[in-house]
């Protein structure tokens, strides 16, 4: 297998950190992209043997030339994977703090490319969201399926102007991820564009976390909903929120399958293993890990809990063209939520 010199923002993320430890473990060389030095130094500490990491510090990646010099590599990249986006609510005060860096930080690491390494990377890999697909009860959507065509129908306008942070967010993924795809069409770079749009992720941390309120968004809802000690068994089930997920494991691996398929090129997909539900999500936890079963939601277990007119979405081109297959289920929530019960021991 030949290996490849990748330029990875985001890298001390949730996603992250799963995409650098599945391209390092592959012998790949990684420039790891930060904001900080300390950021530096918590990525080095999950990482302490692997020689073929490297690490480049972008304070702003909203500014003008903001990877000009992180792009700058003797041997050269080949392939950029751009993770990098803000995504806490509890960090947020307006939409503008999620539409600008997630609009500008695509445009500028796509004219950094095309200024500084345009002659030898050959693919540009985007972490989007389904997000950017999903109508998200703006217009109908009950027994439609998703595929990679269709786009979340909010408008600019609609974005700012609201005071729904979950607008702003969508928008931002759907906004970034067209300006990437104008800039494809319009600048004619030498490289192409793989957009890989997850739903939910869920599954157990690779970055090291060693509070609970510093969790991410969807790992902080499953402590949350499910393992929260407050909870009890007679605790209503919570609502399903977007009943699409991926395991996190298998999103950082079709990222490194798009890097590493000719025909995936100039292509978005949608990567999801389907449906859970909240009742899913507590009966795993709660046969797999006796701790929860005293504050674990119990609802009706082995009901569904889906509406037959659910939304599902189409994964068939990631499974087709990257070879995507999905985790159990039951490895996802199992392993994650064995692991927030160790954070919340080692925090005690």
């Amino acid at each position: 297998m030949s290996t490849h010199r990748v330029l990875l923002t985001g890298a001390n993320g949730f996603v992250g950190s799963h995409i650098l430890s599945q391209l390092l473990s592959a012998k790949h060389s990684v420039r790891a992209v930060v904001r900080s030095q300390s950021k530096v130094d918590a990525v080095r500490a999950d990482f302490p043997s692997f020689s073929n990491l490297d690490f480049a510090i972008v304070p702003d990646m909203t500014t003008s030339g903001a990877f000009d010099k992180a792009l700058e590599s003797t041997p050269p990249f080949d392939t950029v994977i751009h993770t990098a986006s803000p995504f806490l609510y509890r960090a947020i005060s307006s939409n503008h703090e999620f539409l600008d860096p997630a609009i500008m930080g695509t445009t500028e690491i796509l004219k950094g490319v095309q200024s500084v390494a345009s002659g030898s990377v050959k693919r540009v890999i985007i972490t989007s969201s389904f997000a950017a697909v999903g109508a998200f009860g703006q217009v109908p959507d009950a027994n439609k399926v998703y595929t990679s065509a269709d786009w979340n129908p909010t408008t600019l306008d609609q974005a700012l102007t609201t005071e729904d942070l979950g607008i702003g967010y969508r928008a931002s993924k759907k906004f970034a991820e067209k300006a990437a795809w104008d800039f494809i069409e319009t600048e004619k770079p030498n490289f192409d564009l793989v957009v890989l749009n997850p739903p939910m992720i869920y599954g157990p941390l690779r970055h090291s976390v060693p509070k609970i309120e510093d969790l991410n968004e969807s790992t902080m809802r499953i402590w949350n909903l499910f393992l929260k000690p407050e909870n009890t068994p007679k605790t209503e089930m919570p609502p399903n929120g977007l009943h699409l997920y991926v395991d996190v494991r298998d999103i950082a691996k079709a990222h490194l399958l798009a890097m590493t398929t000719p025909s995936a090129g100039n292509t978005r997909f949608l990567v999801t293993a389907g449906t859970v539900t909240s009742q899913q999500i507590a009966d795993i936890l709660r046969s797999e890990l006796p701790e929860t079963l005293s504050r674990t939601p119990k609802g009706v277990p082995g009901s569904n809990g889906l509406p037959e007119t659910a939304f599902t979405a189409d994964a068939s081109p990631a499974e087709k063209v990257l070879g995507m297959r999905w985790t159990p289920m039951k490895e996802t929530f199992a392993e994650l939520g064995k692991q927030l019960l160790e954070i919340e021991k080692a925090q005690a």
